[in-house]
């Protein structure tokens, strides 16, 4: 079966390069793959679709007409078992519909959402609610086996954080990291299997795709990571988002108020929203920074300075 000319986004691309051979190596089978999951699921793969960087995603038609997504993860593979027990499990509950998959060949198809939160134009205050109003329903999927957990993440996130600060030659203060790692200590500690749930584990603004057919509008979500945690897990990431409209005025206060905001959406305790907001924030912020996204992790650091200190 011959392969084809494959149009794959720079940063996707650069990405896979990144893994040395065996990134290489995938990237020129790219073709083939595509050939052969044609032939095997019996769709037409179109168009790439451009904006993500951890995969290979492209525009499908099923046999039957229906419009779809085919996504080929890219060497490692790190994130793909937990991306598709979570979505078999949700069942299109809160999140994108599974129509199959490969886990020889790390490709997914799914059902085609439209533009994103992030493209709607919508006030960052709005934007949350609508986050909180997706998260709350894809809470309610009963989580599969075989997941992370939170203080698996917890324990991660730390270690991740101490080493990325001396690669990142301590590009915040020590107050920070002690912070934050004190913060990611008592999320360890606190987790309780029986009240966890499964979460998304990176539901930003760009990770809630539209719905079609629905008005008022509804989102529903792509790209797990799926973990077993505790919801305030899922809204550090919304506390992690939108630095520069905390740093736009007093960062303190504004953050003490997005996570009273959270907390009142969705019924979940603040401290644990903070606590991991703020792993969230430092940790996202030294990895923007190690691989040369510095305004973005400055921002994300200058926040985290002003949540430490106050």
């Amino acid at each position: 079966m011959s392969g084809r000319a494959v149009d794959v986004p720079e940063a996707v691309l650069q990405k896979a390069l990144a893994q040395g051979a065996e990134g290489r190596a995938w990237s020129k089978r790219l073709g083939r793959l595509i050939a052969e999951l044609e032939h095997d699921w019996g769709v037409d793969v179109g168009a790439t679709l451009h904006g993500g960087s951890e995969s290979y995603v492209a525009a499908a038609r099923t046999d039957a007409g229906a419009d779809a997504v085919a996504k080929l993860g890219m060497p490692p593979y790190e994130s793909f078992a937990g991306e598709v027990r979570t979505l078999a499990a949700a069942d299109g509950c809160g999140y994108a519909r599974l129509l199959d998959h490969d886990e020889e060949r790390n490709a997914m198809l799914q059902e085609r959402l439209g533009s994103s939160l992030g493209e709607s134009g919508l006030p960052v205050p709005v934007q949350m609610e609508v986050l909180c109003a997706t998260l709350r329903r894809a809470w309610e999927v009963p989580a599969p086996a075989g997941l992370q957990t939170g203080a698996e993440k917890a324990r991660w996130l730390s270690e991740f954080i101490v080493a990325t600060w001396e690669e990142t030659n301590r590009p915040c203060s020590r107050r920070v990291i002690e912070q934050a790692l004190s913060f990611a200590d008592a999320r360890e500690a606190a987790f309780d299997a029986e009240a966890a749930v499964l979460v998304h584990g990176d539901a930003h603004n760009a990770n809630a795709l539209r719905e079609p057919g629905h008005a008022p509008a509804r989102f529903k979500l792509v790209d797990p990571d799926g973990l077993l945690a505790e919801p305030a897990y899922d809204l550090a990431v919304l506390m992690r988002e939108w630095s520069r409209e905390l740093l736009d005025g007093d960062a303190a206060r504004l953050g003490y108020e997005r996570c009273a905001q959270l907390s009142r959406l969705t019924g979940v305790d603040p401290r644990g929203i903070w606590e991991w907001g703020f792993v969230e924030r430092v940790s996202t912020g030294l990895l923007a920074t190690r691989v040369g996204a510095e305004p973005t992790g400055r921002e994300m650091l200058d926040v985290a300075e002003a949540w430490a200190t106050s």
